[in-house]
Formats: structure tokens, C-alpha cells, sequence
């Protein structure tokens, strides 16, 4: 069987769990939770701050290169959804990303910053990833990789029609249950669940989407300020349905 690998590369709190949970609801699609979490983790003084780090670490795989060999492996379904953060790619080589379809989700720094920060209180430009979905947005463009940006936000406004024009452009079909899904932790999250996702496990479907400011700490404004340029390029390539 001949399967079409979608990774999504994400920043942190960018509804990255909800799309997984969306995906995971097809008869077609077999999901993984952040692959490359104990590599990322192993490689960095993340894990000296990240809650649940020592736990990460024991159960998952944490060479980068086999993690890569098991994501292009053999999988017993049509579509295989690989939720990724984006700068846990590190310093891996990105040559395996011809073969896969590359989705960048995106949020507004300020919605990142200011939910990321209530775990980790001062996150770093590379925690949130994003310029390092901008360098990689470089890099697919440059190589003529499969890739689309979606952004957060635009999802939400509209999670029905969003995630039509997503398939349509992914060449797979569209199934109403990608809508919702039952309440509470699933088979396949990761070991860290119960210290990210408490917020997606009381959902039945993706939130409503609402327009409000959010506080960024004082202390963060630099960080926002460093973060927007990447995000609004970012903006420049994302999906929309006004272009569709």
C-alpha cells in the first residue's frame, strides 16, 4: 500500500493536538504525538525545564535518525498524520521531507506566548518555533518540497469549510468526523499529556473561534516583538479560503 505521509510541523499551543485528534477520527489515517519529542528533548537544556521530561525521555526513541527511519517506514493505512513541533527537527537532515507532504501550522505569537508561558515562564524564540517554521518554509521553498501554512486562527473560523479546502488541497478525502471526537485522553497522545493537553481533553471538537487581545507578560514583549516578523511572513503563504 502506498501511503501519503502528512507531518505537521508545529509551534507549541497552536492547536496542534486538535488537528491530530481531527485526523485521527478518519478510517484512512493512523496518527503519531510528537515523534521527535525525546530526541529534541536529548539534545537540548529543554529537558532541564519541560515538565515530564525525565518520563519523555525513557519512553520514546531519542536518536533522531531512526526516529526519521520509522516516520518514511511502513505503515498499514492510506494516510499517516505525523504531528511534529518544528524545532524539534534541530539539526536533522531534512532531505526525507521530499516524500512527505509538509504542513507548517502557525499561530499569533502573542496567543503562543501568552499560553506557553503559564507552563514554561520564559520561553525562548527557538521554544516557540517560530522562526523555525520560517527557516523551514525557506528550505521547503528552496528545495520544491510539498508544503502549506496554515494558520491557526483561520482554521478555527471555520472548521468545516478549513479543513475541506485542507484535503482538497492534500488530494485525500473529506470526512464530517474530523469535527469531533469524544471527550477525554486518547490511545495515542504522548506520555506528557497530562501536563499540555487538559484543555483539548475537555473538547469535543475544535473551540470556537474568538476574536480577544491576550496578556503577554511584561518581561516577554521582547520576545513578541522578535517573534512577529517571522510570523507575518509566515502569514504571506498561509491557506486561505478566500483564495480557494
Amino acid at each position: 500500500m502506498s501511503t501519503k505521509r502528512l507531518c505537521l510541523w508545529s509551534g507549541p499551543r497552536n492547536i496542534s493536538t486538535a488537528l491530530m485528534y481531527s485526523f485521527a477520527q478518519r478510517p484512512d489515517t493512523v496518527v503519531f504525538d510528537e515523534p521527535l519529542y525525546g530526541y529534541y528533548l536529548n539534545q537540548t537544556s529543554a529537558k532541564e525545564y519541560h515538565p515530564g521530561a525525565n518520563e519523555v525521555l525513557n519512553a520514546m526513541e531519542c536518536d533522531g535518525d531512526k526516529v526519521v527511519e520509522f516516520m518514511m517506514g511502513a505503515f498499514p493505512s492510506e494516510v499517516v498524520f505525523l504531528k511534529n513541533m518544528c524545532h524539534h527537527l534541530l539539526d536533522l537532515d531534512r532531505i526525507f521531507m521530499m516524500d512527505t507532504f509538509n504542513l507548517i501550522l502557525t499561530r499569533h505569537p502573542a496567543q503562543v506566548i501568552a499560553s506557553f508561558s503559564k507552563e514554561i515562564p520564559n520561553p525562548s524564540l527557538l521554544d516557540i518555533g517560530i522562526k523555525t517554521q520560517a527557516e523551514l518554509l525557506h528550505e521547503l521553498q528552496n528545495s520544491n518540497a510539498h508544503f502549506l501554512v496554515i494558520d491557526s486562527n483561520e482554521l478555527l473560523k471555520s472548521p468545516e469549510q478549513y479543513l475541506k479546502s485542507l484535503c482538497q488541497k492534500l488530494d485525500i478525502p473529506f470526512f464530517n468526523n474530523m469535527l469531533t471526537w469524544e471527550k477525554g485522553p486518547k490511545a495515542y497522545d504522548g506520555c506528557w499529556a497530562p501536563h499540555w493537553y487538559n484543555n483539548v481533553h475537555q473538547s469535543k471538537g475544535f473551540q470556537p473561534y474568538e476574536e480577544k487581545s491576550f496578556s503577554v507578560p511584561d518581561h516577554l514583549i521582547d520576545l513578541l516583538n522578535e517573534a512577529m516578523p517571522y510570523y507575518n511572513e509566515l502569514l504571506l503563504h498561509s491557506l486561505k479560503l478566500t483564495n480557494n
